[in-house]
């Protein structure tokens, strides 16, 4: 244990010494305003990251709006699991309806390039 210690001491001097020094040579070799500049570099990359992170949780609570402005209460996950079963019906209501023509039927999308369905 006494040589933990004794390691551990050694350690923490040595990081002291060399911050120490690693400073005093920064301050000799670097022109004058040079470590103003940097910190204000980081003042500014630390804002950057703070507006990012406002940015990420703004965006995600309003997500959560419009997605209850949408279905409401209701679960996505739910819907998304349900829909075979309501395009089946469809199929078959529109069938029953307008003969075995799907195409162009009322979940098909004429703008959708993507692929994409909503549920």
């Amino acid at each position: 244990m006494a040589r933990r210690l004794t390691w551990l001491a050694i350690g923490v001097v040595v990081t002291v010494v060399v911050i120490r020094k690693g400073r005093s040579v920064v301050d000799a070799y670097l022109p004058a305003g040079t470590t103003d500049a940097i910190d204000g570099a980081q003042r500014v990359s630390r804002a950057v990251a703070t507006l990012k992170t406002d940015f990420l949780a703004a965006m995600a609570e309003r997500e959560q709006e419009l997605r209850h402005d949408l279905v409401g209460d209701m679960d996505v996950d739910a819907l998304r699991a349900e829909r075979p079963e309501r395009v089946a019906s469809l199929r078959r209501s529109w069938s029953a309806r307008h003969g075995d023509d799907w195409a162009g039927g009322p979940t098909e999308d004429p703008d959708d390039d993507d692929g994409y369905t909503f549920f």
